[in-house]
């Protein structure tokens, strides 16, 4: 990493820019990382550029594109690494050395085993200068999923509740639509335009007719011909799912899960218009899904993040198991009373310093309603 005394102010102001611009591909580059990349010369911006779509170009040929002729001698700032292997495009690294760039900035090293310090030894080894670090803990905001899982090959759980100020999910009746406005809603469907896979269980399907998709529009940076559905691993356990149930109605892609042998899995109804697969789970000590596993299963999977949005039983397997990496958790100014159903199953601690401490990332108001943000340590480890 570079002293942090090399950087000028002019350098954050451009870096801070290619954050900005990195941000605008957060609905559009899933599994890739957000990406943003200014080119500057004689501190004029000669070219900008983010990534927006995996397999599409990265962000440093947008900008290069932009600045043409004027990259070389000019600056680069980027947000990640650029990278050095050939994937579905060429490597970012020679984009730069052959356009002639005497310096480039790099907010973080990209922990991808492909990359891994290799894009900046290039950079170097053909004599630009190259100083890493700057704004690096914004640049790690970015992208929590695609980092997590570079260096632990497992998703990041994002786990998704709504609960009364009394943290009561759902009355005792079982009457839980809305607990929160209408703001806090078309706020879900960001985080869910964000994520890689949505989570739940046959029983929200079924319950609560849930469709787990992404509406277009809520999300208005999109046209809907470009909108990216996550895939929805559903947790079926006595395969309960029909495939008349609306979301298999949606377009795009299913992932069920299952708990005893294939031979013993129902034909699903013929008018599903959903692509559906199958995976089978074992089970935990208490005959539920082992959550761990299925963890480790969706690393074969593109799967950066995973969004969790299902009750408070799927919840608590996940706060009990220490699987969960942030909590999105939205608050309406209700009080339900004692009857209601808590928030969480699991019982009491006897000690309150057993209890697990959150760290509050983010604390707004979303419309009437509260929307706070706090990660976790967890233990989570790759067995692989």
């Amino acid at each position: 990493m570079t002293d942090s005394s090399v950087f000028s102010l002019s350098d954050h102001q451009f870096m801070q820019r290619a954050l900005e611009l990195a941000s605008l591909g957060r609905f559009t580059t899933p599994p890739n990382p957000n990406v943003g990349c200014v080119i500057v010369k004689d501190d004029e911006v000669v070219g900008e550029g983010y990534h927006r779509q995996a397999g599409g170009p990265h962000a440093e040929v947008f900008a290069l594109r932009q600045a043409g002729n004027s990259a070389a001698g000019a600056t680069a700032y980027v947000t990640l690494e650029p990278c050095s292997h050939f994937g579905r495009t060429p490597p970012c690294a020679d984009a730069l050395i052959n356009a002639g760039l005497k310096r480039v900035v790099v907010a973080m090293p990209d922990p991808n085993p492909k990359v891994a310090g290799t894009g900046v030894e290039r950079l170097r080894a053909a004599g630009i200068q190259v100083d890493v670090g700057l704004l690096d803990t914004q640049a790690e905001a970015l992208n929590p999923g695609f980092l997590h899982k570079m260096r632990t090959k497992l998703p990041y759980v994002q786990l998704k509740l709504a609960c009364s100020t009394d943290g009561k999910v759902a009355l005792a009746n079982g009457e839980s639509q809305w607990l929160t406005g209408a703001p806090a809603r078309e706020d879900v469907q960001l985080w869910r335009a964000q994520s890689c896979a949505i989570l739940s269980t046959a029983e929200t399907v079924k319950i609560d007719k849930a469709l787990l998709n992404v509406r277009s529009s809520a999300v208005t940076p999109m046209e809907h011909g470009q909108l990216r559905q996550p895939l929805r691993v559903i947790l079926d356990r006595r395969c309960r799912l029909t495939g008349f149930e609306p979301l298999f109605q949606q377009g795009g892609d299913i992932l069920l899960c299952h708990a005893g042998p294939a031979d013993e899995w129902p034909e699903l109804a013929p008018t599903a218009v959903a692509k559906v697969s199958r995976l089978r789970l074992g089970l935990d000590a208490v005959g539920q899904f082992d959550l761990s596993a299925l963890l480790h299963a969706l690393t074969d999977y593109p799967i950066n993040t995973l969004w969790v949005e299902a009750g408070s039983t799927l919840a608590t397997s996940f706060w009990q198991q220490q699987l969960i990496n942030e909590l999105v958790l939205y608050q309406a100014p209700l009080l339900l009373g004692a009857d209601a159903k808590p928030m969480l199953q699991a019982g009491g601690l006897s000690q309150l310093s057993k209890a697990p401490r959150w760290q509050w990332q983010d604390v707004r108001q979303i419309g009437e309603d509260l929307r706070l943000i706090a990660s976790f340590n967890i233990k989570t480890q790759s067995k692989r």
